[in-house]
């Protein structure tokens, strides 16, 4: 079993590493790189992320270089525990962001938004300083993203290091938070930078979350199947099938660790 840049125990589930820490010591461990100052990336990998790291060789490289990597997938956990290394919990992008905004605002770690579509961040900016006397949000943009123009050419990431961020929360879905991430961790340090997925329409009220049992039962892609079949059909029907073929493949290798 490998370490991860935190000195954690990793594993991985087909090609992408995965951290061995239960929610508190995700929290601290986000907590000992915002402290160090020496910036990074936090993803939370989930079974689509698995299967695209099969075929995007740029999405394998920025999950190689994450500082931490927690798993979000009820399905990736329980992957876990038949390749017979359990990780203690399941540590979505969704549930980590409100303790985390939570410390921010308890510590005076300066906050950026990235991502969403027009208007969400912002929204997200009104609710969360309602509820959280003290948080410093100290940005948001929803510009358009290109993961291929070079770091120091790129304007969103200059606004961004004006800011003096401590946490980024980097709201671009997979694989482009990812790798937009990745390409600009030396450019924004010593700024942390989540991959957080749909989390900011969640902290907005524009999208609702699963119920628990459903998370729970690993049928929360059912929930969001159902909110935006459109959008979510070609990924979770077509797609994400190649997870248990990646699994089998793993199984009958013998081997999840880094």
């Amino acid at each position: 079993m490998s370490l991860s840049p935190l000195a954690l125990p990793r594993i991985t589930v087909g090609k992408l590493p995965l951290d061995v820490v239960d929610f508190e010591g995700a929290l601290d461990a986000i907590d000992r790189l915002i402290r160090s100052k020496s910036g990074g990336t936090v993803f939370t990998p989930n079974v689509d992320h698995v299967v695209m790291a099969e075929h995007d060789e740029r999405f394998r490289t920025a999950y190689a270089a994450a500082a931490l990597s927690l798993v979000d997938g009820t399905p990736v956990l329980w992957a876990s525990r038949l390749l017979r290394t359990p990780l203690p919990a399941k540590i979505s992008g969704s549930d980590l962001v409100m303790p985390l905004l939570r410390r921010a605002s308890e510590r005076g770690y300066r906050v950026f938004f990235l991502g969403g579509a027009p208007g969400v961040a912002d929204l997200a900016k009104s609710k969360l300083e309602a509820a959280l006397p003290g948080i410093q949000i100290v940005g948001t943009d929803a510009s358009r993203i290109d993961v291929n123009q070079p770091a120091d050419a790129d304007e969103v990431t200059e606004r961004i290091r004006r800011t003096e961020p401590d946490i980024v929360l980097v709201a671009l879905g997979a694989p482009k938070q990812e790798i937009w991430s990745f390409t600009r961790t030396e450019r924004l340090k010593p700024a942390v930078l989540i991959g957080v997925g749909a989390s900011l329409d969640f902290v907005a009220g524009i999208q609702k979350r699963a119920p628990s049992w459903m998370s729970t039962a690993g049928l929360e892609w059912l929930y969001r199947l159902a909110q935006e079949p459109r959008r979510l059909a070609a990924r979770y029907l077509l797609r994400d099938p190649e997870f248990c073929l990646i699994l089998l493949r793993q199984l009958m290798q013998g081997s999840n660790t880094g």
